[in-house]
């Protein structure tokens, strides 16, 4: 099964973005146990970016995917608290610096500001019918987007037509059968991008040839948790 599923080459753009995670320490390998209680074979921390550099290349490999996808239609881009903040930022910055494509963005407060202007919301005032697309790290079970969504829907009457994300771990959510991108799509009728997969590190680990401790447990996580 997974023998076939990486008879392809990765695109260099995966190759990179795989190789700037390991690089900053965010894509690790070894045993793990996810917030869901599984264990694991790999693990993706992005609080681990901490360098100017780091930020500013992240930000590139985003807007380059939202290059590639929506290009400039949508109105504003949403970064989730907490990990979301810097994503959003770091993401306006690049379209408009490598693309011209000059967005505003915003995010949110956990918790509502009571003085001052006040409100949860930081940045961009988002109108009715705005389109916003999400900046995220990753997507496992899709609690985030379900506290995400009631955040915006209450500032205006906007539509979120696509998200985009890291790693799409491709694990079933709370559905069998489902993983929790397939179930955001159903539930809120939004388009996840990711910039890899769980195959694309699968693949690259087994063409590097390196990895030969890791790859039966990525494996046997991938048989046993994945929806491919």
């Amino acid at each position: 099964m997974f023998g076939k599923a990486v008879d392809f080459m990765l695109t260099q753009a995966k190759r990179d973005f795989i190789e700037f995670m390991m690089s900053a320490n965010v894509l690790r390998f070894g045993d793990f146990v996810t917030k869901s209680g599984r264990n694991t074979p790999y693990f993706v921390n992005t609080g681990n970016y901490k360098t100017g550099l780091q930020s500013s290349r992240l930000g590139e490999f985003y807007a380059g995917c939202i290059k590639e996808t929506v290009g400039n239609e949508f109105d504003a881009m949403f970064g989730p608290a907490y990990k979301g903040i810097p994503l959003v930022t770091t993401t306006a910055g690049a379209l408009a610096r490598n693309y011209g494509i000059d967005k505003p963005f915003f995010f949110n407060r956990k918790e509502e500001k009571d003085h001052g202007e006040g409100g949860s919301l930081v940045g961009y005032q988002p109108s009715d019918g705005d389109r916003v697309i999400i900046i995220e790290d990753v997507i496992t079970a899709g609690t985030a987007i379900r506290e995400t969504m009631p955040v915006l829907l209450k500032a205006a009457e906007v539509s979120v037509p696509h998200m985009f994300i890291s790693v799409n771990r491709c694990e079933v959510g709370q559905t069998a059968g489902k993983t929790a991108v397939m179930e955001v799509k159903e539930a809120f009728g939004i388009d996840i991008h990711a910039l890899i997969d769980v195959t694309d590190i699968h693949a690259y680990l087994k063409q590097s040839g390196c990895y030969e401790e890791i790859l039966p447990k990525m494996e046997a996580y991938m048989e046993q948790y994945c929806v491919l």
